[in-house]
This record gives structure tokens, C-alpha cells and sequence, in this order.
């Protein structure tokens, strides 16, 4: 995580729109705090307060130590020992520092998880399956003015704010007190394509210009299902030993490509990323099912991510949050299907899938011939198994 002053313009606004974007999957980089007592800042409208907090002292770095709290997963739904603390919930520390790097640290008895990033790459090592997921950061252009180094004027971010409101409905700038320290509040909840998201809170310090708290709520739930909460954090210098930490030379590691809109961009080996179906279908070692729509939903792109034996077809249906992401790669003989194999039994056309279904979404994975298939989306279970049956 940088800290938000010395991001452009467009991408710390990026930044604020992306926390909607969170309960899709993946890790969110925030420190999150619960709201606590002690002296709150003076109200002001969000644009005022937002400008106020990145305008104010430079912090030189962050450290924190944090609870993640995962709340998705029924109870039962996943039986015996759950494999990753991004999925069990755990405890642990973040450090950041004010150049763009950064490192989060959860730990729990079913493994460690950490997490590091910089300017350029995320790399996410799971202990429990030693593996590591590597990726490439949507780059950061920046102007001949200075602009990443600016702080966006009140009426830049009204602005956004105001296109943002769009699409999603914007509350207030709440003053409240996180981890000691005053913070504002701002929820958020889509308009449309939302899927089962219902809102996201975050929350930032009035005067540091850094998130302090992070929420996810599914639609109609009064309380986050995920958390991240800081219980202590500090401001200050962070050595470099503490942000720039490499997962071990051992682990197997998955190449997830790019996380920008580009299809050509490299990946982490250095090679051109393949997009657009013929394209993909012609490079893949195995046969990739990507019907023109889904459900009703139309295909939106189509990429292979990874190399070698880790290479994967993604293929995206629909828009927002209520999309559909399709993911294949070739079977492994007597491969075991982890955490999944553990899930519900559903019956796809005669093939056995493993489902599971959250508050915010479903995800199923199955094989069928050569190909192993993991479909996800914020969609009830049934859209989702609807949606795995159609490709069969």
C-alpha cells in the first residue's frame, strides 16, 4: 500500500472506487481498525474531508498489528483442517511504508499468509499449500506536471465523487475515532451490477491521509463479513528488512499475470500475456469453452494467464460485480481438489462439482475430460450452478 498523498489524481480516486470492487476475492492492502472511543474530528462534506486528510504531515511509514476476520464461509460448509488463514480468519502485523512498499503478515495454526507489494508486483505465499501467487500492479502513469506528488484540489475530488455517485450510492463523511485516532467514515453501496455486495465502509485518518478501516457487508447484513481490524498502530520509520521480504526459494509458484485491462501486458516471467478467444484457444494446451454469453450475461474477455503447467484461461462474463469468471486449466491425473473436495456435492449434467456458497458469492469446481473448471461470481448458488451447467 502507498500512502494515498503520493498517488495521481486518477489512481488515489481509483483507489476509493476499488474498495467496492474487494468482495469479488483476492486481498485488500488496508489496515482496517474498528471504530473505538476517544476525540473525533469536526464534521465536514467527504470531499472537504478527504482533501484535508491528504493535506496534512507526511507520515514516514505505518506499522499495525491486525485481526482479519472472515465471516463468509457457513458453518460446516468447509469440513477438517482449513488450509489458509485468508479463509479461517487470524491475527498478525502490517508494515508500510510511505515509497509504496509494504508487507502483511497473517498467522494462524493452519498456516501463515503473507503478502507483500511494491510499486510494480503483489506476492501473495499461502504456508499451508507453499505456494505463491505473483502478480503485476496496474501501472502508474504520471504527468510532466508533478501530479503524483499533488494533492487533488477539493473541487478535483467532487468531481470524481460526483461521477462516482453514479454508480454507487455515497454516504457522508462520518466522524468517528479508529484505533485512537479521529478518522472519518465513508459507506458505499452500488447502484446496479452490485451483486450480492451490499455495502463497503472505509475508514481514514482525518489528518494523515491514510485507510484505517475496511468493511465488506453483504446485502442485508448489519455487520461486515470481512474485516480487517488493526488493534494497535503506530506512525513512523519502517526498515526495509520489514517490507522487503521473499517467499521461500521452494514454493510453487503461479503466475497471475497482470492485474490492468491490458491483455498484452507482460507477466511476472517476462513474457507477452495472450487475450481474445482464437487467440487463447490456439495457445492453450487444452481444449477452453468460452460460449459468446452465459446466463444471459456476455463474454467480456478472454486471457491466459501463467506458464507451463500453471497456465489458466480466465474468461469473464457480464459487468461490475454481478460478473461471472470462468477459470480452466488442464486436469491433473489423481490431482485432489484441496479445500474444494471438501465442499457439498452438486450434480452438474452428471458430473460431480463441489460448491461453495457465501454471503457475497458462489464458486463451484468440477472436471470434466481433460479440463479442470472453477466458476465463481456474487450470484445465488443457483445462477452460479446454472451458469456451470451451460457449459458443459
Amino acid at each position: 500500500m502507498k500512502l494515498l498523498r503520493t498517488l495521481s489524481t486518477s489512481r488515489l480516486l481509483i483507489l476509493i472506487a476499488a474498495v467496492i470492487t474487494l468482495a469479488v476475492g483476492g486481498a485488500a492492502i488496508a489496515v482496517a481498525a474498528s471504530g473505538g472511543s476517544g476525540p473525533t474530528p469536526p464534521p465536514k462534506p467527504l470531499a472537504d474531508a478527504l482533501h484535508d486528510s491528504l493535506a496534512g504531515p507526511t507520515p514516514d511509514g505505518i506499522t499495525a498489528r491486525i485481526t482479519f476476520t472472515n465471516k463468509l464461509f457457513p458453518s460446516g460448509a468447509i469440513t477438517g483442517q482449513v488450509g489458509s488463514a485468508l479463509m479461517s480468519g487470524a491475527s498478525g502485523r502490517l508494515w508500510a511504508t510511505n515509497d509504496g512498499r509494504g508487507r502483511l503478515e497473517l498467522q494462524s495454526n493452519s498456516g501463515d499468509v503473507q503478502i507483500v507489494w511494491n510499486d510494480t508486483d503483489v506476492t501473495i505465499y499461502d504456508a499451508s499449500s507453499n505456494t505463491v501467487y505473483r502478480a503485476k500492479l496496474p501501472a502508474d502513469a504520471k504527468s510532466s506536471t508533478g501530479e503524483a506528488n499533488s494533492v487533488p484540489s477539493v473541487a478535483k475530488i467532487s468531481e470524481f465523487l460526483t461521477k462516482l455517485g453514479e454508480h454507487v450510492s455515497l454516504s457522508s463523511a462520518e466522524p468517528t475515532n479508529v484505533a485512537g485516532q479521529e478518522a472519518y467514515t465513508v459507506r458505499m453501496s452500488p447502484k446496479h451490477d452490485g451483486g450480492l455486495l451490499g455495502a463497503a465502509e472505509l475508514g481514514f485518518d482525518a489528518s494523515r491521509g491514510v485507510p484505517l478501516r475496511l468493511g465488506i457487508y453483504a446485502q442485508g447484513a448489519t455487520s461486515p463479513v470481512l474485516e480487517l481490524a488493526a488493534t494497535h498502530s503506530s506512525y513512523g520509520p519502517v526498515a526495509a528488512s520489514d517490507v522487503d521480504v521473499a517467499p521461500p526459494a521452494g514454493a510453487k509458484t503461479v503466475d497471475l499475470g497482470s492485474l490492468s485491462r491490458n491483455g498484452t501486458d507482460a507477466g511476472t516471467d517476462g513474457h507477452a500475456q495472450v487475450s481474445g478467444l482464437q487467440a487463447v484457444q490456439a495457445a492453450a494446451a487444452f481444449p477452453v469453452v468460452a460460449p459468446d454469453t452465459l446466463v444471459g450475461l456476455p463474454r467480456q474477455d478472454v486471457r491466459l494467464v501463467g506458464n507451463g503447467d500453471s497456465k489458466a484461461a480466465i474468461v469473464v462474463y457480464g459487468h461490475g460485480l454481478g460478473a461471472i469468471v470462468v477459470v480452466e486449466r488442464q486436469a491433473k491425473p489423481g490431482a485432489n481438489s484441496g479445500v474444494m473436495g471438501s465442499l457439498p456435492e452438486v450434480s452438474l449434467h452428471g458430473v460431480t462439482a463441489h460448491e461453495l456458497a457465501t454471503q457475497l458469492g458462489t464458486a463451484l469446481t468440477w472436471k470434466q475430460g481433460e479440463v479442470s473448471y472453477v466458476l465463481a461470481g456474487s450470484v445465488p448458488a443457483a445462477a452460479a450452478e446454472a451458469a456451470a451447467r451451460a457449459l458443459g
